[in-house]
């Protein structure tokens, strides 16, 4: 019996590949940057930043809503606007809304927009 047999037959392994054989992994040439870095080199990181904008402010002002008990349709009354312009406001794939319109949603929820420059 062999030196290898007898070490599976010990160790319970197969007596297969030696781990020294492996073929080599090519690079991963990500590893180590950040997601903002690989978004930048796909070209479509100002897309998303403004995509995940709007899906934040859009689920902020949702639940503020419902901390106010506040229906779609109240809430348009109170704006006076339509219940589709609140639609606007509340979708996370419409970026088209205006910052007055947010600004006087998230004033009748009790909330502020704050915008800032970087």
């Amino acid at each position: 019996m062999t030196e290898r047999r007898k070490d599976a037959r010990r160790t319970g392994k197969p007596a297969g590949k030696r781990p020294d054989r492996q073929p080599k992994r090519q690079p991963n040439r990500h590893k180590g940057s950040s997601i903002d870095d690989f978004l930048k080199e796909e070209g479509v990181l100002e897309e998303f930043q403004a995509r995940a904008i709007k899906e934040v402010i859009a689920w902020q002002l949702a639940e503020a809503m419902k901390d106010r008990k506040l229906s779609k349709r109240r809430l348009a009354v109170m704006m006076r606007t339509s219940r589709a312009q609140i639609d606007r406001v509340l979708d996370p794939e419409n970026g088209n809304v205006t910052i007055e319109t947010l600004r006087r949603a998230a004033a009748l929820v009790g909330r502020k927009v704050h915008l800032e420059l970087v």
